[in-house]
């Protein structure tokens, strides 16, 4: 299938895979709004060491499936980023981990994540992608105009942590929207197009790995390690969870415990969306499977994207046979834009996770929240991304 404009994807050129909605507007009501309320407490519940009596207190236990089946997306949307900071907070914010999710968060998350097209705890969407307001809605969206709707603690190295990511989100939405016309002009054997656009896409790239540089000024790696990453992990591939965990109250899972993948930046669709536009490919490995599983977790649309990107995408092929020096070194700045920010990524892995040295009961610092084992298997997928490289 051809590739279609970005609002086909639930994407726009102004904020990427970012909300297209002003997230902090959504109103929920009814026990919607009861449930929101007590996931706004997330930061003065979690310290109280009372995490699970209270959320199975408090939180609303009459939603149905009708209820969700009511909501209009923004409204799913949102209530799905504050049903599911609380089944993380629920399954992390004591000290052992539970068998069991009550009715009363299984039920609406369950519900909520097959609106969706999602899995049943935190995305990156709910993370990140829909969980952000501005402070002036005229303004721009970047980190001098942007706040966290939904915290687990709150503080800013868990706010920081978020917003660099929203803000690389967003100044992404320019690379995302040259793509189609990249694809279109390569079909049209209009070499200098491919160039221009290409040229436009490596100088945002810049722009991107700087906005990406500054998660140290106020997210400090053993905040990250001890107060953010503990919520954000899931249960596949965690030794705390041998069975799964126990959804109660949704029938067809019939009582047996399941795992899923916890939120991750490797959620995100940025890379994915590059490597499927450069052609970049990676060989067999744990990461890789791992990654490709991970695909799933993403929204409809935004698998969508990725899919018919790479579908249509015959960039690498046509740069190597029109064989332009100009051409050659526009492609070959963004495939090494995309190693820098995986370079990045790996330095962080191991200063945020890696080298810290205490380990606690699902908080491994060999193994990330998605569930894998992360360090041997980053550097090698840099290396392959560098291997892309044309020569001039």
């Amino acid at each position: 299938m051809p590739l279609s404009s970005l609002d086909h994807y639930d994407m726009s050129a102004e904020r990427g895979f970012l909300c297209r909605y002003e997230a902090h507007k959504v109103a929920l009501t009814g026990d919607f709004a009861a449930a929101r309320a007590v996931a706004m407490k997330l930061p003065a519940i979690l310290p109280s060491g009372r995490t699970r009596p209270i959320l199975e207190r408090d939180v609303p236990d009459t939603i149905t499936l009708e209820d969700v089946a009511h909501l209009s997306d923004d409204q799913a949307r949102m209530a799905m980023v504050h049903y599911s900071f609380m089944v993380q907070a629920y399954v992390w914010g004591d000290v052992e981990p539970p068998k069991h999710l009550p009715r009363n968060l299984a039920i609406p998350i369950v519900a909520l994540a097959d609106r969706l097209g999602q899995q049943p705890l935190l995305p990156y969407s709910g993370y990140v992608l829909d969980n952000w307001g501005r402070f002036d809605g005229d303004g721009p969206i970047d980190l001098s105009n942007i706040y966290m709707i939904q915290n687990f603690l709150s503080g800013q190295d868990e706010a920081w942590f978020v917003l660099v990511h929203v803000a690389i989100e967003a100044r992404a939405g320019e690379v995302l929207a040259a793509m189609k016309p990249v694809v279109e002009a390569v079909s049209n054997n209009d070499d200098k197009a491919v160039q221009t656009r290409l040229e436009g896409m490596a100088s945002v790239w810049e722009e991107i790995n700087k906005l990406f540089d500054l998660m140290p000024e106020n997210c400090d790696p053993y905040i990250y390690f001890e107060r953010v990453r503990p919520y954000i992990h899931g249960w596949k591939d965690n030794p705390a969870f041998p069975d799964g965990l126990i959804y109660e109250g949704v029938g067809r899972f019939s009582g047996e415990g399941k795992s899923f993948r916890g939120q991750t930046g490797s959620q995100s669709s940025i890379v994915p969306s590059m490597d499927a536009l450069l052609g970049i490919g990676h060989a067999s490995d744990p990461l890789k499977a791992y990654l490709d599983q991970l695909h799933i977790y993403r929204p409809p649309g935004h698998r969508k994207f990725i899919d018919d990107v790479r579908s249509n995408s015959t960039l690498r092929d046509f740069t190597q046979k029109v064989s332009s020096k100009n051409l050659t070194k526009a492609y070959n700045a963004n495939v090494q834009a995309v190693s820098d920010f995986r370079s990045r990524h790996l330095e962080y892995a191991a200063s945020y996770i890696n080298k810290q040295g205490k380990k606690t009961t699902g908080n491994d610092t060999e193994v990330g929240t998605g569930g894998t084992p992360f360090m041997r298997y980053l550097k090698k997928h840099r290396d392959e991304t560098r291997s892309n490289l044309i020569n001039v």
